[in-house]
């Protein structure tokens, strides 16, 4: 996806946020924040789309297409700026924390003159917040989890921004004139969910052009550190970027030496010395004076095999046991992208997505799937308008569009919303008319452990719920996961026969992988889903995936891996053959 699709939909979603904060129409800020979903999520470079182009893009009107086209021509967009000026800069800081919007972040401004989130913290330890109007002891609590909540995420970023960065500079790298190889390594080839800095890996003879063009790239803002082996900057963004270049012939070495996490690898070096070895980024050596020379190093397989192991997926190298799991041979065979046969869970724009039915049908027949999902939200969330007569015109329209698509089988499902009880939209009798049911939590998110557990149940153990959708209903640094029970739920999901859902949206990857390997253990199945509301979010499916692979997951534990026959037996509909 262009870069230039998700700079204007932040500069878009920033533009409602700062609205919001002056005091906007409540349905203009809907109106850009909807704008801001779709341009994330369009197929098409915006960069290159005229004005007409730019207003085909669905919930893009005549004045947005304009800020679009401001932002096409000057990088930024002139009301945002102007927004800027006028909102004090205290206030824009505070609300960049979870849980506390923009009316609250202006009252504390206006009432208390608090301008920055450590004043606020100690406003909150002071009682200073208790006289204000909307603040209560729950209140505080809140903000001060959103306050931990961006501790802990610090200057990390999301997976997704991680791999759009990385993914342009091994491109350019690549093209430069005696680059053999060019990848990255660290933390994003593990598939972590967030990344604290990004390491690039290069081979080459002559590492001079390579680290030349490095520190001109465009996204570079400073240059760290520079030298002919490493050269580390900042980008324009605010993350670090180390890149390495290494001879040719050590580039196993090396990208084994600069894939695994440091526990991985003090596990890996242990094994080389035990067996007279060591183990650096050039290769494998021998440790003794007399002969020091030089083992293996062209591959990561040959590295592992000459201490005794089969080649470990890199998702898994985080010394979680998969060093165990490899010298007893149980290293399992992880879920592909490639595996996948269909998804389960998807929006159109007749609730909150932002392409129409027949386009998402398209995509995912462009995909190579199997079989397709939609998952439209059901009545509860009373903001999306979905009504029984909708739902029932919707499943006659998926009928006759399964004609045009012989090739893949469309399933008619829904979204449904887990109240704070554990009920969920729609009777029994009209719920049993869908093929697939997800019910997700999209409320009350700081409930009790015991009422979070409960609620949770109850969903379960309802007959015609299938899949429970992004379990924890956290969004990474913006909001806390639900406090509940996980190993209740993952005894309940198993004894009913309900799956969890691996959200592949990068703000999400809900179930995270801890709780994945945990429920596993429990034999709980999965569902990796896009969740995409938009076209373009196909191209989330391989976070989710990285996410099972970090939870140990086969293609036998995800649903949407089995044959149609199979799935419907889980689902209760047809008995296979």
């Amino acid at each position: 996806m262009a870069r230039a699709n998700d700079e204007a939909a932040e500069l878009v979603q920033e533009l409602a946020d700062l609205l919001s904060i002056t005091g906007g129409e409540a349905f203009k800020v809907r109106a850009y924040e909807k704008a801001a979903r779709a341009i994330a999520g369009h197929p098409e470079d915006i960069a290159a789309l005229d004005l007409e182009g730019l207003r085909r893009i669905p919930n893009v009107g005549a004045a947005i297409a304009k800020k679009i086209a401001d932002y096409n021509a000057t990088g930024t967009i002139r009301q945002v700026e102007e927004l800027r000026a006028e909102i004090p800069a205290g206030v824009r800081a505070l609300t960049s924390i979870p849980t506390l919007g923009p009316k609250k972040a202006m009252a504390v401004y206006e009432e208390l003159g608090v301008s920055s989130v450590p004043e606020l913290a100690r406003a909150i330890e002071d009682g200073r917040l208790r006289g204000l109007r909307g603040f209560g002891a729950k209140t505080e609590e809140n903000i001060l989890r959103g306050i931990e909540l961006m501790r802990r995420a610090g200057d990390r970023v999301l997976v997704d921004t991680a791999m759009g960065l990385a993914s342009d500079i091994v491109a350019a790298l690549s093209r430069v004139d005696g680059c053999r190889r060019c990848v990255y390594a660290g933390s994003l080839r593990r598939m972590r969910e967030t990344i604290g800095d990004l390491d690039v890996l290069a081979a080459s003879d002559d590492p001079g052009p390579i680290m030349a063009a490095f520190t001109a790239l465009p996204q570079v803002a400073e240059v760290i550190a520079r030298g002919d082996k490493k050269t580390s900057v900042r980008t324009v963004k605010g993350l670090q970027v180390d890149l390495r270049v290494v001879p040719p012939e050590a580039w196993g070495a090396a990208l084994q030496y600069f894939t695994g996490s440091r526990q991985h690898n003090v596990r890996i070096r242990e094994r080389a010395v035990r067996a007279g070895l060591k183990l650096s980024e050039y290769g494998l050596f021998s440790a003794s004076e007399e002969d020091g020379g030089l083992i293996v190093s062209a591959t990561e397989e040959e590295v592992y095999a000459r201490l005794g192991l089969p080649w470990i997926p890199p998702t898994l190298r985080e010394d979680s046991g998969e060093i165990e799991a490899a010298l007893d041979g149980t290293l399992p065979r992880l879920v592909t992208e490639e595996d996948l046969r269909g998804d389960l869970h998807s929006h159109t724009d007749l609730t909150d997505g932002t392409a129409s039915l027949e386009d998402m049908v398209a995509a995912a027949e462009a995909r190579g799937l199997e079989y397709f999902a939609i998952t439209d939200h059901a009545p509860d969330l009373f903001m999306q308008r979905m009504t029984d007569e909708k739902a029932l015109a919707q499943r006659e329209a998926i009928r006759a569009l399964q004609a045009r698509h012989p090739g893949m089988t469309l399933l008619h499902g829904t979204e449904l919303n887990i109240g704070p009880d554990g009920g969920v939209d729609w009777d029994a009798d009209f719920l049993a008319g869908f093929d697939v049911c997800v019910a997700s939590v999209h409320s009350h998110f700081t409930q009790t452990t015991a009422e979070a557990t409960r609620r949770l149940l109850r969903a379960c153990e309802n007959p015609h719920v299938h899949v429970i959708g992004h379990p924890t209903a956290r969004l990474i640094g913006r909001r806390a996961p639900l406090d509940a029970d996980w190993d209740e739920v993952f005894r309940a999901c198993a004894r009913t026969g309900t799956a969890l859902e691996i959200d592949c949206f990068p703000d999400r990857l809900d179930l995270p992988a801890d709780l994945i390997r945990r429920a596993r253990r429990f034999g709980v199945k999965f569902a990796i889903d896009s969740d995409a509301h938009a076209v373009g979010h196909f191209r989330n499916v391989r976070y989710g995936v990285g996410t099972a692979q970090r939870g140990w997951l086969t293609p036998e534990d995800v649903i949407n891996a089995w044959p149609l026959d199979r799935l419907r037996a889980f689902l209760g509909g047809e008995t296979p053959a």
